[in-house]
């Protein structure tokens, strides 16, 4: 599915302007531990943390991530959305917390059509 369309579905926040969200997401992963998501990630991956600094953009582009979504309301420093930016790394967010917006975004990815 691609990542405009999660982003339509899920009614999630682009906190990144101008970028292409006609990338494919393959999957998700959620977790806040940076040493977690390198180690289990997967390419194409959309990832579901309430991290903000600037070093999530390093992860998310050391995986080869579809993009990073922040839950909670989270706002993301100017600093990690500037880099998210030049890096071409889309930056999205959610009220939801992890546990429901990584729900959502299981059973969109898993439905059958």
């Amino acid at each position: 599915m691609l990542l405009q369309e999660i982003v339509r579905h899920l009614n999630l926040n682009i906190f990144t302007a101008n970028l292409n969200l006609e990338v494919e997401v393959t999957g998700g992963y959620t977790s806040d531990l940076l040493s977690d998501v390198i180690a289990n990630a997967q390419e194409g991956n959309l990832w579901i943390t309430l991290q903000v600094h600037p070093n999530v953009v390093a992860v998310g582009k050391l995986k080869d991530l579809a993009g990073i979504i922040l839950v909670n309301n989270r706002q993301p420093e100017e600093e990690t959305r500037r880099k998210a930016e030049e890096e071409n790394l889309p930056l999205l967010g959610t009220k939801e917390n992890a546990f429901i917006i990584s729900g959502k975004l299981y059973a969109l990815l898993t439905q059958k059509t």
